[in-house]
């Protein structure tokens, strides 16, 4: 059994518009790597965090990656002492699956420092488990795409019953992070408990139609399919000029464009690399017109999601 290990887990894209946390999708970079050092302390220490800027909590219990590796080897039953490094690609509040990410490299590289005992799907739960330490709530929107690439449907939590839908070849993300922070917690405060019935079923169809224009490889079915009526209207404020930014994007080449999860990350789906380059620099450009600086991120849809780094 090998005694060190590193993995990689990708960001994800939640709720992909329509599909409010039951889909996620995964993209190639950015991502978090996770560094795990295997000790006969029998227990589980974050030996240190990198990148972060002093943000993250070191203590195990509260952090997603020890949280992780602290549930996996409960599960299989191992007292096994370890150290954690976690090296934080992914901003911190940035609507791109950040704390599932930690979470997810650390379950992988845990799991397969111990001989591999679990299948890569059977790892979720783990993930899910530190979710809930970090927002509240144990969802999978952001940690099933991270571990498991592509785009996912969660169905039901309870029971869990992901959905693996496969997407077009050509389809490419763009994923505009502006340098600003919207917490998640704050982000759904601004939710309404309930919908309408007409939003309900505008939102149902267009979930509907998104998972088929994937399905089919029907570029303008999934543009005209990346709708929002229930979180997006009442999150857009959160992000200074969201409203131009969308319009911007859909001029210069996307076939859609929403909020990353809870923002303030701004996503869209274009067809090719060049439309997806046009769309990020256009977006780019619009966010600098409001002096915010951005990082932008042109990928391939991630199919492989998390690994090991050997």
């Amino acid at each position: 059994m090998s005694q060190k290990i590193k993995a990689f887990a990708p960001a994800s894209i939640g709720n992909v518009s329509c599909g409010f946390d039951v889909l996620g999708l995964a993209v190639q970079q950015p991502g978090d790597e996770v560094e795990i050092t295997l000790n006969d302390s029998k227990k589980i220490t974050i030996e240190r965090i990198v990148g972060d800027g002093g943000r993250l909590p070191l203590e195990t219990e509260k952090n997603t990656a020890g949280v992780a590796v602290i549930e996996f080897l409960k599960s299989i039953g191992q007292a096994q002492g370890a150290s954690i490094v976690l090296h934080k690609n992914l901003p911190l509040g940035s609507g791109m699956g950040s704390s599932a990410a930690s979470a997810v490299a650390a379950v992988v590289a845990i799991n397969e420092l111990m001989g591999l005992p679990l299948a890569k799907k059977e790892l979720l739960p783990f993930a899910m488990e530190a979710e809930r330490v970090a927002c509240g709530s144990a969802h999978a929107d952001n940690a099933a795409p991270s571990l498991l690439g592509g785009l996912i449907l969660i169905r039901d939590n309870h029971p869990l019953d992901i959905i693996e839908i496969p997407t077009p070849r050509e389809l490419f993300s763009v994923l505009v992070h502006p340098h600003i922070e919207v917490k998640t917690r704050d982000a759904r405060s601004v939710l309404k408990q309930t919908i309408s019935l007409n939003d309900g079923i505008t939102q149902w169809a267009n979930t509907a139609a998104l998972v088929a224009g994937m399905m089919k490889e029907d570029y303008e079915l999934i543009g005209r399919s990346l709708v929002d009526v229930v979180a997006e209207p009442l999150r857009a404020d959160l992000i200074p000029g969201f409203r131009a930014i969308k319009s911007i994007a859909l001029k210069n080449g996307a076939l859609g464009c929403g909020i990353s999860g809870s923002g303030p990350t701004v996503f869209c789906l274009c067809h090719g690399r060049g439309n997806a380059a046009r769309a990020g620099k256009a977006m780019q450009q619009e966010f600098l017109t409001m002096k915010l600086e951005s990082e932008v991120f042109v990928s391939e849809i991630n199919r492989q999601g998390a690994y090991t780094i050997h």
